[in-house]
């Protein structure tokens, strides 16, 4: 059995005046609801064998933010693959994840993470959820009947878990500055 948990970086700041789309920083907004997810993961006791993450600033504070929530240091491998991958590129990158790693998360950008949960995911109700929006800081997780990485295929997976910052404190939603 492997675990696949995606989390998308957390909303990030269009008004800060960065040169390039990799070096956006987080916003509080965001900040706040990486820590919230990160002591969410703590609280439901998901740990992980391997991370994988885009190095663009975004998720580089996404993670940094997760981990004080989470409360240890989630020691990330950064990959420039991942920075505004496609769903193809994404998939090539779960493909080549270590055999001893059962519990993987990857952090990076839309929309390749939701296109990934789609293609990936077999219908289902939290499937539905996933179609309408998959927002900053969201974290999805799927589970392969699988012995190896290389084995995961499109629709074979079971959405098991679809988190919204808002799920944890409505604050953190759309609706709320």
């Amino acid at each position: 059995m492997k675990t696949l948990t995606l989390l998308r970086h957390a909303k990030s700041g269009w008004d800060d005046p960065v040169a390039r789309d990799f070096d956006r920083p987080l916003n509080p907004k965001g900040q706040r609801a990486a820590a919230m997810m990160g002591r969410h993961l703590r609280a439901e006791g998901l740990a992980f064998d391997h991370v994988l993450a885009s190095p663009a600033v975004r998720v580089v504070e996404t993670l940094a933010q997760v981990a004080t929530g989470y409360g240890s240091d989630l020691a990330p491998h950064w990959d420039q693959r991942l920075y505004l991958a496609s769903a193809a590129t994404l998939l090539d990158l779960v493909h080549e994840l270590p055999a001893g790693a059962d519990s993987v998360l990857v952090s990076g950008h839309n929309p390749g993470l939701e296109e990934l949960v789609l293609l990936l995911s077999a219908e289902s109700d939290l499937r539905l959820s996933v179609e309408q929006k998959y927002p900053t800081a969201t974290l999805a997780e799927m589970r392969f009947d699988v012995a190896d990485w290389g084995d995961v295929k499109p629709g074979r997976g079971e959405l098991v878990r679809f988190t919204r910052p808002r799920d944890l404190d409505p604050t953190l939603g759309p609706d709320y500055n």
